[in-house]
């Protein structure tokens, strides 16, 4: 069956009491999530999403690598992040403040898409806030950040990336194909426009798009039989505009992602720890085994066995990337959890499953209390919520005294080489796994050769001319050219305890055998001096 008569009646389980209790726990938590825009905590992948902003507002053709300077792609660069260098360019707001925008409208969308794919799932008004609470806080005992996960930790940290936009578009997709599968005469135009969304949503995060992509399919399982002859040229269509996109975006190949390697070391971690990290969830593979004896063509149900597939098969094969589709296994069950209570059934059955929720969420709650450090200083905390909390980092904005927009920066610091892009400046190594850049690998055999012990010096300066390196930015005790010597001159000192040198041209081009004023490395666009 479909139409909203297919949905599943409620009763009542006082109603009143319950979306009052919820919608305060949505306002609290609102509360929080402006305190954290407002602050906008350094942590993760901040710097290469600040660092494609500034690229892109400086030009928007030809932006180049974001990290690096090179002339390469990068699928950093999507119509989301495309969308906030034009309204950087067009207000003239910083790009942390345009950042701190971009967690607003992420987190409305989230929200909002949220909501309406809740309601196509059932009437209740208190489905779509207790599954918003179920989505972040029905996980585990361990919270990890993680892009496209929507753990209250995770999400705290994640609100101004693409995959929070990405998120929230994604259940907006589901709803309004929803909608159109039950309105017989939805036209061509409509399926296109699903398309469009769809093929934007893969381009701005592109896991997420694959986490979704199993969510539309879920949805169209449940397509009123008898349907394919109408149906099925109005999906073709849809399909056909989506590659169409996906096929034309400029700024990088996306068909070229498929081959792309040197993915799996990274993602290795996710599935590592898996009762720790979503040892709540199984409250809601209950809620979707329930659903599934009502109608095996839940779209709930196809959403997960989907999800939970990939995932194995990244296990059994040691695709370690597919682990980015966990969402796809995590999030249908907690929608799952959360209808389980409203939903028509056996009273006593119903209120048990509610009291066993309410008591998972509350451990859900108290595992991601370190959220709290992201908007209230750690010293103004009881040990209680502090311990074991994450890191905020202190970027190196101080830098940006002396440097300008576009300088190679050489650094064997991890923290500093994903912040100091976010800053203009340019680093050697990628920070991250970057498949459209040709010499990755070099770069980070380069970065680690300058800083390591014993490596003569003629070889440093060699690194240091290779890449057009205008500063060095190291602690003291790390290696690399000694303070004293002369193709360094000290610019300045962090309050991390961080050197910044500036490289003496002249030097290293005396020291190398030819004049300074050098280009960049091959094939690279020199930043501005």
């Amino acid at each position: 069956m479909t139409g909203e008569s297919a949905m599943p009646r409620f009763r009542p389980l006082d109603s009143g009491r319950l979306l009052t209790a919820l919608r305060g726990a949505i306002l609290l938590l609102a509360a929080g999530a402006v305190l954290m825009i407002v602050r906008l905590p350094w942590i993760g992948d901040m710097g290469v999403h600040a660092a494609t902003v500034e690229r892109l507002r400086h030009d928007l053709v030809h932006p180049g690598n974001p990290m690096v300077d090179s002339p390469t792609d990068s699928p950093y660069y999507s119509p989301w992040t495309v969308c906030l260098a034009l309204f950087a360019k067009a207000t003239g707001l910083d790009t942390f403040d345009v950042l701190r925008c971009a967690a607003v409208v992420g987190l409305l969308l989230l929200a909002f898409g949220v909501r309406q794919f809740v309601r196509t799932l059932s009437p209740h008004p208190a489905a779509p806030p207790l599954a918003v609470l179920c989505l972040l806080l029905l996980w585990g005992v361990k919270p990890f950040i993680w892009s496209g996960f929507l753990g209250l930790t995770s999400l705290s940290a994640n609100a101004s990336y693409p995959s929070t936009f990405a998120t929230g578009l994604g259940f907006l997709l589901l709803a309004l194909l929803t909608h159109a599968l039950r309105r017989p005469d939805t036209g061509f135009a409509a399926y296109a426009g699903l398309g469009a969304l769809w093929a934007v949503l893969t381009l701005s995060h592109q896991f997420t798009g694959v986490v979704f992509t199993f969510g539309a399919l879920g949805v169209l399982v449940t397509a009123r039989a008898g349907s394919a002859r109408v149906l099925l040229p109005r999906l073709a269509a849809a399909l056909a505009v989506g590659l169409a996109i996906l096929a034309v975006w400029p700024y990088y190949s996306f068909f070229a992602l498929l081959g792309a390697g040197g993915l799996e070391e990274i993602h290795q971690p996710l599935y590592q720890h898996t009762l720790v990290r979503f040892g709540l969830v199984p409250l809601g593979v209950l809620a979707l085994a329930l659903r599934l004896r009502r109608d095996r063509r839940d779209p709930l149900v196809v959403w997960f066995a989907l999800g939970l597939v990939t995932v194995a098969a990244g296990a059994a094969l040691d695709k370690w990337s597919l682990g980015r589709t966990e969402p796809a296994v995590v999030m249908p069950a907690q929608i799952a959890a959360a209808l389980c209570v409203l939903e028509s059934g056996a009273r006593r059955f119903r209120a048990a499953f509610a009291a066993v929720l309410t008591a998972a969420l509350a451990v859900g709650l108290w595992a991601q209390r370190d959220a709290v450090t992201f908007v209230v200083r750690e010293d103004a905390l009881p040990a209680a919520v502090t311990a074991g909390a994450w890191k905020v980092w202190e970027p190196p904005a101080w830098t940006t005294r002396y440097t300008a927009y576009g300088d190679v920066v050489l650094t064997g610091d991890q923290g500093a080489a994903i912040t100091l892009p976010a800053y203009g400046g340019y680093t050697v190594g990628t920070g991250y796994p970057d498949f459209f850049l040709p010499d990755e690998d070099r770069r980070d055999a380069d970065t680690e050769r300058y800083f390591a012990p014993g490596t003569p010096r003629e070889e440093r300066l060699a690194v240091l001319r290779r890449y057009d390196v205008r500063w060095v930015l190291q602690r003291p005790s790390r290696g690399g050219l000694p303070a004293g010597d002369p193709a360094l001159r000290e610019a300045g000192r962090g309050p991390d305890g961080r050197v910044l040198y500036e490289v003496v041209d002249e030097v290293v081009g005396q020291a190398t055998g030819q004049a300074p004023g050098r280009a960049g490395a091959a094939g690279a666009v020199s930043g501005p001096r």
